[in-house]
Formats: structure tokens, C-alpha cells, sequence
């Protein structure tokens, strides 16, 4: 029997119970729902809407990162009938704030940093909704006289006037998807179960259609676990993909493109890529076992539950997903626009076409016009079109919905992608780009007396190229560079141009109506930067690797401006730092890869950069049974009776402790390699056994891989001081001088799992009794790790170790200070400097 609204799919979550639903990454913490949790948020957002007189049809926008309290806002709009308004995350100010006004918005919900671009409207911050919302109760909120006809959601994109173009989305138009895909999922239920949860890491936004499909509809069809993350790195999604053990990958060509090249750039640093592209060539005719046992070293690096790639948003190129299916993954993409509440057609993940976009799905109607435009009918296609106020209609004549996409349909019924027959340009990463739009930013510069714009092909993609006709052909190449910069400043990041030219001709070529022949510009256009690329490549590794990022268009010199004019995006950013990593071995430092702003500031930033030392291990089996029974052992029957009896350390400010029962961040000053013996004996029984200390990675290195001319026995005797020194005192890690970050990420996860985290922020002993200047990781990782910091103060150690003494009951003072928060967006190195004076106060 049909569903009546997509509510029927909350009795999932509520069925689900503590079973986890979400899991998301906060700084170098990471934060895990269950499917209860988020149903009794959406609950108490029902009841807040409810007593703010929020109700059905009135509408709420959303403006923040993946969540699951995103989606527990959502389902609580769906119970008070209220439309969500999602917005992307990268969306300009101007934009979002047109928007909340042609819809008369009456309530904002985002993040903490986008409030302000709302003055005039009620917000709340997404990221502070549970404790925002603790006064409503949480049991179950009940909804009525909602059905299949009634709006979910308006998706707006950007439009080629001031007036944005949302599509109307209903609960009818979703549920014709869901309730195709709920009888196959059926067929494959009883498999699942040897390998539940299945765990995806979606990597699309929410405020996409196609995003919520594969982050809130289809896993918990499945009882599935989403991860969430900001990073779009290609080391740190291979971290989180092992790490939390995931099934499948969901993401935008271009990311797994970036993967793609990643892989290829490891095994160049290691001189093996001829080989790697040997093994992938013979891969090709290979059964999948073979093929998955040929690179199973690969397979085991990112974890051997890892299995699928979904992509979604654009078209993968045939390269990319060749190149996947080949090391032994299954590679999924479909088809579908918003206005078709995204899927028309999808690969059935154990019956692939390769190169196709899959067969169409039941429920609806497809077929080829005579120019081979795809033209789709039925109760998927949305509602309507809401712009200026208005309800338009989506579908032309007898209900069939124009795509503008061209397709091509083989015997066996597979679809295939072939390009598009109407000007929006759909850039690597999913996102329309509208030509007017950017022709309107140009126009209102000074400079420009007419100009054209037009999609530069990028794998099946497309990137934008403005054509432009100048006033004065006075230094052109300049003038045009200065308008170009000056209207990517009104763009959105996903809007702006990197490629440009100047129309060599008075006016560009037109039809007997006038209007220009966009044909014959491209084609221009695409011969010219294809020329440029292969006449004049680049001098410097660099400038190449940024050159090839950006598809060979304006070239990049040592003095280019890397925002203004190459129009870095945020994720062209995270490709260039893993690329330069990768290729000079390097760990770069963010923030002065953040600050660069031209190509000779991160040739700065490299040469600082520290070489990287990959071989770190971080032992989680030193937080495991049995020797987390064995070091409490050890500890009450050798160290405390040791430290009682020949020092007797004094202990102040235990009273600080009383309300404090979570992990912390402890940090104090550092006088001798036994420092943490005295913190252990200050600290009360509770938190002694769940404390995880940080050391100097570079000297944990040389214990545990001691260089091969010293002499056996010695070496043996450094790899067992190792192997106690980790299990008797739970260290890990922290290097002075690379890799601090990936340090950084494992205290998060000694967090996660309850453990407090010791950190010497002066990064090295006392050399003359004094306290030294702190360094600046310790303020970052405060301000990430989002804990309580416990500041303590050892005393009196120095003078008893500078008078060698071993006995010396009473002489060494521990001071515990007051525990500090940090309120989100404090600068590190303000936290650091705070924190080094509360120490030095102690």
C-alpha cells in the first residue's frame, strides 16, 4: 500500500532505537546519534515551531554543514508542515538573504557565523539546537492531515535574474522515488545482516536532493550509519573511511577524481607507479576476486569493509570510474536533476553498464525526443517552479518534464549521458552555474561593453570561460583580468571564473534575431586554451600542478594572485595542499597555506614546511583489554607506592575537580621525563585510569625503529622500553616538528572513547627550571578538541632533580587550577597565551 508522507519513514527511527544513526566531525572530535536521539530532536523542533506559531506551508530556511540535527530539523518542519528552504553551504550572503525574503522566511536555522547576515529574522544555531531546545519534551509529536500532495521543500539554485527559481518539492514526488528502491532492498535484506551497519560517508550536501536520498532516506531503510565530515582532503577521507569502517562512499566526480590522483601520486612517491599502471591495464579483462586480490594492499588501506563509490551531482568521467572498478570497487552513479527529485534513472550495484547512468527506474516515464533531449513523466517530477512569489509549472505539454540533457539508449535499456542541449553549466562538483548570472556581474563593470560566457569542457563537465569585448583596447589582457576579479567579488565561490578572453572582433557572431552564436564562442574558446596548454606549458612544479588543477587555463607566474585572479575554490585548495604534500613530502602548516596568497608565498610556505615522518605509529591497543588491566596493576603496585614513598608530592586544588567527570585537556608545565608520574598521583582514581599522555613522537620513533648499526642487543632492549613505556603509561605520539595534526586527530579520538588527553605544551623540558613560552599547536588543539582544559603546575621537581636527590618527601608541590572553556571561534593563539599565563598564575 502507498505511503501518505515521507513521516511514515520517522517510525524507523524510533524502531531503530539506540542503534547509531549519524556520526559527524567536529574539529578533532567526532559526535555520534543515534536514530532516537534525532527522532526526539525532531520532536522538540516540532514543539518549538509549534510555540512560535510556525505551522503549515510557512517557511523555514536552513543555512549550515551536514548534521544530523540538520536532519532533525527537518523531519520536525515535516511534522508542523512547514516548508525546509535548504540552502548550500556555500551560498553567497546576497543570495541566501533574496531568498528568505521572496519566500517571507520565519525562522533561520544555521550556523553560528550566518546569523548575521539576518538581522531582521529569528535564528537559532544549528549547532546549539539540543541545548537550545531542552525545555520541550521529547516523546513523539503527533502529526496529522499531512499527505503525498503537500510541499517538503523548496531547492533553490541560483537564477538568471535577481529573482531566484526554487523547485517545489512535495512528499508525493519523494516517495515516487523511495518506493521503488524499498522493493529492491528488500531482495538484499537477509545478506545485509552479515554486514550491518552498512556505514556510508556522504559527502554531499543536504541542501541537494540527491544528498538526502543517500544521507537521510535510503540508510535508515537499511538501519545504515551516515558519517558526516567538513574535510574534503583525500588523506583524510581515506582516514575516515578505515577508520570508522565504512561501506560506501558517497561523492561528487570530482572528489573521487582527487582520490583517483591521489593514489597515483603515492605510488609515484614510491617509484612504483609504472607498475601500478601495469597491474590496472591487466585488471581490465579480470574477474572481480582477482582484481580485488591483486590490490588488496590498497583495499586493506582503506579497510576492508569498504567496497562502493557512489557518485552523484555531475557526470563521473569514464577514466575516473574505469580506474575504480578496476582496483576492485563497485562504482554506482546516476541520473536526475532537482526538478526530478533527483533520480531517473540509476546502476543497479551488482548489474553495472559500464559507462552508462543506469536503467530507468520504475514509477515513471522516459523517452527521447527526435533532437535525443531525455523528456521524463510522472510522480517524481516536482510540483512546481516557486519564483517571485509564484507557483510555475514544471512540465510542458501532457506532463512531460524538458531535462535540456541529451541521452542515448542502448538494446538493453541503458541510459547514457551525452551532454546538454540548454545553457546551464554544471561545474565538477554538481553545482548549476547560470551563464546570466555571471554576464550580469560583468556587465556592471566599467570596463566591459559586452561579453559572453560559456562552459569550457572538464571531464563531462563543464567550467565557465567569459568571452568579453572591451570599451578600450588600451593594455587588454589587464583590463580584462581587473573585471573579471572585480565581478567574481559578487559571485558565489562556485560561481567564479577562472578562464577568460578577449573577443578579438568588434562584436561577436550573431543570428538573424541577434542573438550571439554561443556555438562558435565556445568553439573559440576551447581552441584557444587547447592551444595555450600546448604551446606554452609552464616552467615551474608548481605553476603545473596549478595549472592542471585549474584545466590549463590563464597560466600562473610566481606574482598571481591565487583568490583574485585564479579564483581558488575552497576545494581547490584542499586538492593543491594534498597535492604539494604528496609530491615534496612535506606536511604543510594551514595556517600558511591558508594565508598564501600568491604562487611565491606557498613556494615560502614549502620550503618552511617540515619533512614528513609517516612511519608514527598511534597504539590503540594500549587502550585495550588486557592491558588496560595490567597497567592499573603495575601502576598501584610499582609507581604510587614509588612516588608516595621518595617524594610525597603535595596536592592543591583537588576541590576543581569535584564537577568534572568527562575527559579533558590537561596540560602543565614539563621539568623531568617523570612528570607524568606526578601528574598520575595529583589526579583522583576516576581519571588516573583514563589518561592517555602525549610525548615526543621524534623519540618514541627512535625507540621503536632503532637504526640498524647500533648493536642487536641494544636494539632489542629500545624496542621493549617502547613497547612499556606505551603500555604502562598509555603515550602516543607527538612529533615536534611534522605530522602534529594526524597526533592531533588520535587525542580526539582518545576523547571520543573517554580518555583524558596530557599534553607539555612548552614541547620540551625545563633546561633551566624555568617555564617556557608554549607553543602555538597547543591553542588549535584546544579550540578543536572542544573540552574542558585542566591547567596544573608541578613545583620544586627541578631543584630536588638540580640537588640529585631520590628522596625528597614533601619538597614537590602539584597545583590543579580551575578547569576553562573557550568559546567557539576563539583564535589558538589567544587560547594559547590564556593558557600559558593560568599555568604560570598556578
Amino acid at each position: 500500500m502507498p505511503r501518505g508522507s515521507v513521516l511514515e519513514y520517522l517510525e524507523n527511527f524510533y524502531k531503530r532505537g539506540r542503534e547509531t544513526a549519524y556520526a559527524q566531525r567536529h574539529g578533532y572530535r567526532t559526535e555520534r546519534w543515534s536514530y532516537r536521539q534525532v527522532a526526539d530532536l525532531a520532536a522538540q523542533f516540532a514543539r518549538e515551531l509549534e510555540a512560535r506559531g510556525i505551522g503549515r506551508g510557512e517557511r523555514v530556511l536552513f543555512w549550515s554543514e551536514n548534521s544530523a540535527q540538520w536532519i532533525a530539523a527537518f523531519f520536525g518542519c515535516l511534522l508542523r508542515g512547514a516548508v525546509v528552504i535548504p540552502m548550500d553551504r556555500i551560498a553567497a550572503p546576497e543570495f541566501a538573504q533574496r531568498v528568505a525574503q521572496q519566500v517571507n522566511a520565519k525562522l533561520v536555522l544555521c550556523s553560528a557565523e550566518f546569523t548575521k547576515h539576518f538581522p531582521a529574522l529569528p535564528a537559532l544555531e544549528m549547532e546549539a539546537l539540543p541545548q537550545l531546545l531542552k525545555a520541550h519534551p521529547s516523546g513523539p509529536y503527533a502529526w496529522r492531515d499531512i499527505s503525498r500532495s503537500d510541499t517538503v521543500e523548496i531547492v533553490f539554485t541560483s537564477g538568471a535574474t535577481a529573482e531566484p527559481k526554487g523547485v517545489v518539492i512535495t512528499h508525493g514526488n519523494i516517495l515516487a522515488n523511495l518506493e521503488t528502491f524499498e522493493p529492491e532492498i528488500r531482495k538484499y535484506q537477509r545478506y545485509e545482516r552479515w554486514f550491518h551497519p552498512i556505514r556510508f560517508l556522504n559527502l554531499l550536501p543536504l541542501s541537494h536532493v540527491f544528498g538526502q536520498f543517500l544521507g537521510i532516506f535510503i540508510p535508515q531503510l537499511i538501519g545504515g550509519m551516515v558519517f558526516f565530515q567538513e574535510s574534503l582532503g583525500p588523506s583524510e577521507i581515506v582516514g575516515t573511511v578505515k577508520r570508522e569502517r565504512v561501506s560506501v562512499l558517497v561523492a561528487v566526480p570530482r572528489l573521487l577524481h582527487s582520490l583517483k590522483e591521489k593514489l597515483e601520486r603515492d605510488h609515484e612517491a614510491r617509484g612504483a607507479l609504472d607498475g601500478f599502471r601495469g597491474d590496472l591495464e591487466r585488471a581490465a579483462t579480470m574477474h572481480f576476486a582477482k582484481r580485488w586480490w591483486i590490490f588488496r594492499r590498497l583495499h586493506r588501506r582503506f579497510g576492508f569493509k569498504f567496497w562502493a563509490l557512489i557518485s552523484g551531482g555531475a557526470t563521473l568521467d569514464r577514466a575516473t570510474e574505469e580506474f575504480w572498478r578496476r582496483l576492485g570497487f563497485v562504482v554506482i552513479q546516476g541520473y536526475g536533476l532537482t526538478e526530478t527529485t533527483s533520480l531517473i534513472s540509476v546502476n543497479h550495484p551488482f548489474k553495472l553498464g559500464k559507462g552508462s547512468i543506469g536503467k530507468v527506474l520504475p514509477g515513471r516515464e522516459m523517452k527521447l525526443s527526435p533532437g535525443g533531449e531525455i523528456l521524463v513523466r510522472g510522480e517524481n517530477v516536482a510540483a512546481g517552479y516557486w519564483q517571485g512569489g509564484e507557483l510555475r509549472p514544471v512540465s510542458g505539454d501532457q506532463g512531460w518534464f524538458h531535462t535540456g540533457d541529451l541521452g542515448e539508449l542502448d538494446a538493453e535499456g541503458n541510459l547514457y549521458f551525452k551532454g546538454r542541449s540548454k545553457q546551464v553549466i554544471v561545474n565538477p562538483e554538481g553545482l548549476k552555474i547560470f551563464p546570466e548570472d555571471l554576464e550580469a556581474a560583468l556587465r556592471r563593470q566599467p570596463e566591459v561593453r559586452d561579453c559572453v560566457v560559456v562552459p569550457l569542457e572538464r571531464a563531462g563537465n563543464a567550467a565557465p570561460c567569459a568571452a568579453i569585448i572591451l570599451r578600450t583596447t588600451d593594455n587588454a589582457e589587464q583590463a580584462v583580468a581587473k573585471a573579471v576579479a572585480a565581478a567574481n567579488q559578487q559571485l558565489a565561490p562556485h560561481q567564479q571564473m577562472r578562464s577568460w578572453l578577449v573577443w578579438p572582433e568588434p562584436d561577436f557572431p550573431r543570428t538573424n534575431t541577434q542573438k550571439v552564436r554561443t556555438n562558435l564562442v565556445q568553439q573559440f574558446a576551447e581552441q584557444k586554451f587547447a592551444g595555450r596548454a600546448a604551446a606554452a606549458p609552464l616552467g615551474g612544479a608548481l605553476e603545473q600542478m596549478i595549472a592542471r588543477l585549474r584545466g590549463g587555463a590563464q597560466p600562473a607566474s610566481q606574482g598571481t594572485d591565487l583568490q583574485n585572479e585564479l579564483n581558488l575554490s575552497s576545494l581547490d585548495r584542499v586538492e593543491l595542499m594534498s597535492a604539494l604534500e604528496d609530491r615534496y613530502e612535506v606536511d604543510l602548516n594551514d595556517q600558511s597555506f591558508a594565508e598564501a596568497r600568491t604562487v611565491e608565498q606557498l613556494e615560502q610556505a614549502l620550503q618552511q614546511a617540515a619533512p614528513r615522518q609517516s612511519d608514527y605509529l598511534y597504539p590503540l591497543w594500549a587502550q585495550r583489554w588486557p592491558i588496560t588491566w595490567v597497567r592499573t596493576l603495575i601502576y598501584y603496585l610499582l609507581v604510587w607506592p614509588a612516588t608516595m614513598l621518595l617524594a610525597k608530592p603535595r596536592v592543591t586544588g583537588r576541590e576543581n575537580l569535584r564537577d568534572l567527570s568527562g575527559p579533558l585537556l590537561v596540560i602543565s608545565n614539563h621539568v623531568t621525563y617523570i612528570d607524568v608520574g606526578f601528574i598520575l598521583a595529583a589526579l583522583p582514581a576516576r581519571m588516573r585510569a583514563k589518561l592517555a599522555t602525549a610525548m615526543g613522537g621524534e623519540a618514541l620513533f627512535a625507540m621503536r625503529r632503532p637504526p640498524r648499526e647500533m648493536f642487536f642487543l641494544r636494539r632489542w632492549l629500545k624496542r621493549l622500553s617502547y613497547a612499556l613505556v606505551v603500555a604502562l603509561f598509555n603515550v602516543f605520539p607527538l612529533p615536534q616538528r611534522s605530522g602534529f595534526r594526524e597526533s592531533f586527530a588520535f587525542a580526539g579520538s582518545l576523547a571520543d572513547r573517554g580518555y583524558s588527553v596530557l599534553i607539555f605544551p612548552e614541547g620540551a623540558r625545563t633546561p633551566d627550571g624555568k617555564m617556557h613560552a608554549f607553543r602555538d599547536g597547543i591553542g588549535l588543539l584546544a579550540s578543536r578538541l572542544n573540552l574542558p582544559v585542566l591547567p596544573m603546575k608541578i613545583e620544586g621537581l627541578y631543584e630536588v632533580k638540580a640537588q640529585g636527590k631520590h628522596f625528597a618527601p614533601g619538597k614537590i608541590k602539584v597545583t590543579i587550577g580551575a578547569p576553562l572553556r573557550f568559546a567557539a571561534g576563539t583564535p589558538p593563539d589567544q587560547i594559547t597565551r590564556e593558557l600559558e599565563s593560568r599555568v604560570a598564575a598556578l
